[in-house]
């Protein structure tokens, strides 16, 4: 059994952020459908409409850009960010008036 550590450059993170209209009970069902399958497809809620998620690099990125592509809502503004897990280290949180800590990225995957 072999292991492999991946470069933090080629490790990715998506973020997907989204402004969904919610006047009519359709248009609401249809955010909601795409929030499920944001959580469905493994994405975490970082803020209300952004969803992060993280993986193992481009080829991955481009498969779920097209999953989310094929399942998108009629109407609404979507953005897909991707940042590399050396990247995402450095972005700054806060949380009321205090400086948070980095998130903890996941454990480097490993190849068999």
């Amino acid at each position: 059994m072999t292991t492999t550590q991946l470069s933090g450059y080629r490790l990715m993170w998506i973020f997907v952020m989204f402004d969904l209209p919610v006047g009519t009970k359709t248009q609401t069902r249809a955010a909601t459908k795409f929030r499920e399958y944001l959580l469905d497809e493994g994405f975490e809620k970082s803020q209300f409409s952004v969803y992060a998620r993280f993986c193992n690099g481009k080829e991955q990125f481009e498969a779920y850009m097209r999953r989310i592509g094929s399942n998108l809502p009629d109407s609404g503004e979507i953005h897909i960010l991707s940042f590399t897990d050396r990247q995402y280290e450095n972005i700054v949180r806060f949380s009321g008036q205090r400086r948070r800590r980095p998130r903890e990225n996941p454990n480097q995957l490993a190849l068999f």
